[in-house]
């Protein structure tokens, strides 16, 4: 048969899991949180499990969990937003971003990502029969989106631009000058832009999120991608959303309603009780996720490894070019089989081969296993 994507193995995600599980290994490749969800939150799961909401949903999402939706929206964002028209429960943000994707990209168009890119976003160009076009974030300086590069790069065919702030892997995040130069780049052209926040929570050292539902020039032009997972330790409940106006979502939804149609009821019903019972459970995760982070690298402040703290996410990167110069998937599967620690090696994000040695580390896990982990990386 035929393969629609020839190029495409089994995600690294898997793979590196796979081979922590079989080497006994600390997994700190996937990024998933290594502790569990408010007691408070899991007892309204278990309250609807029981409560005979155990049916499909609405194919756009249970309404109260998308007033809540809304209502966060307006409070963090600014941006009033109409939870019937233009707020839609996903599968995960992984089927938002899959569905938003094939709302927009038509055969021949051009879809421009930024490397190192997560990788669900390339596979859904090619289903869509569009080009990825792959530009290298900028290195070295306070700006890790090269505007000008970007500028020289959009022509006619291209139809998306697909941003990720806080970004995954490297941490870096969008200012509020750079969505003017976002701005600046697209106004006057039929240009879509897809916004992946999924760590729209998790950002560092008193710096801001800045939402493409903040810009008034940007925003009708979006769909902006968010994980419940992400900020409530869930991610195995698969429970996101896309905010987009209303013609978007309209072909959003298009979609959504044949990939996955209905996403799990008592789950929905659950989290709209939660974001309205504690509303300011994600005001806590920058000082929670900062002080991991500061564990993370304060252990490894004396090893051979060399980095910057991480501005958002729950990833550290580690340069590991003064260990070897081996390939980093080589070296993230030898380190995995030798001294029991997985990680993600970077160069998989990018389409062509980077310069740089870097491996991603998660340390959304409890203090005696990053300390571990840091123990054995401290060795080398």
């Amino acid at each position: 048969m035929d393969s629609k994507l020839p190029n495409v193995g089994t995600t690294i995600f898997a793979v590196m899991s796979q081979l922590a599980a079989e080497c006994d290994a600390i997994n700190l490749s996937q990024g998933f949180p290594g502790f569990d969800p408010d007691p408070a939150l899991l007892d309204r799961v278990s309250h609807y499990l029981n409560s005979g909401k155990n049916q499909y949903a609405p194919m756009t999402g249970v309404p109260a969990l998308r007033e809540a939706i809304a209502t966060k929206v307006k409070n963090l964002y600014g941006r009033s937003v109409d939870a019937n028209t233009e707020v839609t429960v996903s599968d995960g943000a992984t089927e938002g971003l899959f569905s938003a994707i094939q709302a927009t990209v038509r055969p021949g168009d051009e879809v421009i990502v930024f490397d190192p890119a997560y990788d669900s976003y390339a596979p859904a160009v090619t289903l869509a029969g569009g080009t990825t076009i792959h530009l290298p974030l900028a290195q070295g300086t306070d700006e890790f989106i090269d505007w000008q590069r970007l500028s020289d790069t959009i022509n006619e065919r291209t139809r998306l631009i697909i941003l990720n702030s806080p970004h995954n892997p490297t941490g870096a995040i969008l200012s509020a000058s750079d969505l003017d130069a976002l701005a600046d780049i697209v106004r006057n052209t039929g240009i879509y832009l897809l916004s992946d926040e999924v760590y729209e929570h998790i950002v560092f050292d008193n710096r801001s999120h800045q939402s493409l539902l903040m810009h008034d020039e940007l925003w009708p032009r979006s769909f902006v991608v968010f994980s419940f997972g992400k900020t409530y330790h869930a991610t195995g409940w698969k429970v996101g959303y896309c905010v987009a106006p209303e013609a978007l979502s309209v072909e959003f939804r298009r979609i959504h309603q044949f990939t996955c149609y209905a996403v799990i009821t008592p789950v929905q019903h659950a989290l709209a009780d939660y974001m309205q019972q504690t509303p300011g459970h994600y005001d806590e995760l920058p000082k929670f996720y900062a002080a991991k982070r500061d564990h993370f690298c304060g252990l490894l402040k004396d090893s051979r490894f060399r980095f910057v703290p991480a501005r958002g996410t729950f990833f550290q990167l580690l340069d590991y070019s003064a260990i070897t110069d081996e390939h980093d998937v080589d070296y993230a599967k030898r380190l995995t089989r030798e001294i029991g620690v997985a990680s993600i090696p970077v160069s998989v994000f990018c389409e062509s081969e980077p310069d740089t040695r870097y491996l991603r580390f998660c340390f959304a896990k409890d203090d005696a296993t990053l300390e571990e982990a840091a123990d054995r990386l401290c060795r080398l």
